[in-house]
């Protein structure tokens, strides 16, 4: 079978399977398979593939048929221009949380020794890509999950950012912030779908990416809460608290900020025109 054959016959397969967008699918994991990049596919169309190839070629495409995101299927996935190490165990890093990314550094822009705490950090896509953009930055990034600040760890060695930066196991719903110091900048990406709205998510979702990583359990605004009333204590003199939010959460997710003593509240929207990225400064 060439490489031609099996893509058409993989895109048609994963189709049959309710797959988005299988073509691109099909050929992304067979570029995996092959370590080649996707467009070194269109020049190899007829290249035989020999047994190995097609049996790990079909098993990945079994489990893209069952949904597993592509991500953890290969591994790895791009954030902000870095390569980032995911599993089972973090959050998917998300186009979205790449403009909270630029947002910070737009706002910080000149400035340096900047100090920022990551609530939450998953991967640790939103803090090793800042840390990676700011000289003399000193940037603590917490975790519920050990597995999770495993992996984070190991993206910041990768990335070359290891020693700008430090990660604790630390859940911000049960303890306070005492033993922090003050910040600059405090930022979450927190679990904000509302359990109701969880149980209607895609399939890639629901099934496997880590369900704490994606909703409160409640009504999606219990991090919001938490992290606002615990963040006044550290932050310093016009320090920001910076959330990603979910569509329609921005106007609650500001009154929580300004009942907190949150000042100078703005928005950016993401891709789709929604309020996707809220901020505020303490004064």
């Amino acid at each position: 079978m060439t490489i031609l054959e099996a893509i058409n016959l993989s895109a048609e397969y994963l189709n049959g399977k309710g797959i988005e967008s299988a073509r691109t699918n099909a050929e992304i994991l067979l570029a995996f398979i092959l370590g080649c990049k996707r467009l070194d596919l269109y020049l190899a169309f007829e290249r035989p593939m020999n047994e190995n190839e097609t049996i790990q070629y079909r098993s990945l495409l079994k489990r893209r048929a069952s949904f597993e995101p592509l991500q953890y299927i290969t591994g790895s996935v791009e954030f902000y221009g870095l390569i980032f190490k995911v599993n089972k165990n973090v959050l998917i890093p998300r186009p979205e949380t790449e403009i909270l990314v630029e947002k910070i550094l737009t706002d910080i822009e000149g400035k340096e020794n900047i100090t920022l705490l990551d609530i939450g950090c998953g991967s640790g896509c939103i803090g090793i890509s800042l840390a990676a953009k700011l000289p003399g930055s000193k940037i603590i990034c917490t975790e519920v999950n050990e597995d999770a600040i495993n992996l984070a760890k190991e993206n910041s060695v990768i990335n070359k950012v290891e020693d700008k930066m430090k990660f604790l196991i630390h859940n911000i719903l049960c303890n306070e912030l005492e033993m922090f110091p003050e910040f600059n900048i405090i930022v979450s990406n927190p679990p904000y779908v509302s359990l109701d709205e969880y149980k209607t998510l895609q399939k890639e979702i629901v099934n496997y990416e880590p369900e704490n990583a994606v909703t409160d359990g409640k009504d999606g605004f219990t991090f919001f809460r938490a992290i606002t009333a615990k963040a006044k204590s550290k932050l310093r003199k016009n320090g920001r608290l910076y959330f990603e939010v979910g569509e329609g959460q921005y106007q609650k997710v500001s009154e929580i900020m300004k009942d907190n003593s949150f000042e100078n509240i703005s928005v950016v929207k993401d891709y789709q025109n929604i309020n996707r990225i809220i901020t505020g400064e303490l004064y």
